[in-house]
């Protein structure tokens, strides 16, 4: 007697009951991951449209160095709680290693110390704040842009 074997298509419906078994409480209960939405920072000139953008709706720029472990794992974590909708803030992403006299403007034009990582928003041409390290939140982003 042959066996059969027997193959079923679940879709995500059909997932709950693994889902509670094998997700966090937190995976389960956010139904849909929302992708951040970077804009690569690489010019000069970004920082004048990026003042000029910020007199319209909040801007943040996130610098992150790609050889920190420290920066990697705030990253990561910003990424994973990150909820905003995409017109809420307009977000830019720094590599300070290929970009660094970048970042040197940043500090001198919004007048706030070199730190990273560094979580720095900017309205209406200026930082209203800036953090670094642990510091940094996709939650204290969410509340500052409200």
């Amino acid at each position: 007697m042959k066996s059969k074997a027997y193959f079923y298509s679940l879709n995500k419906n059909d997932m709950g009951l693994f889902d509670k078994i094998f997700k966090s409480e937190k995976e389960a209960d956010r139904e849909e991951v929302v992708r951040v939405p970077w804009n690569q920072l690489t010019t000069m000139e970004a920082l004048d449209e990026i003042e000029e953008i910020s007199f319209k709706h909040p801007v943040a720029i996130l610098k992150h160095s790609t050889r920190c472990g420290i920066s990697r794992m705030v990253l990561r974590q910003f990424e994973q709680s990150y909820s905003l909708k995409g017109d809420e803030v307009k977000l830019y992403f720094l590599d300070l290693l290929n970009y660094r006299e970048i970042s040197n403007k940043i500090a001198s034009k919004f007048n706030v110390p070199h730190e990273s990582p560094q979580l720095i928003v900017i309205r209406e041409g200026k930082a209203i704040y800036d953090a670094s390290h642990n510091e940094i939140s996709s939650e204290k982003l969410k509340d500052l842009v409200a």
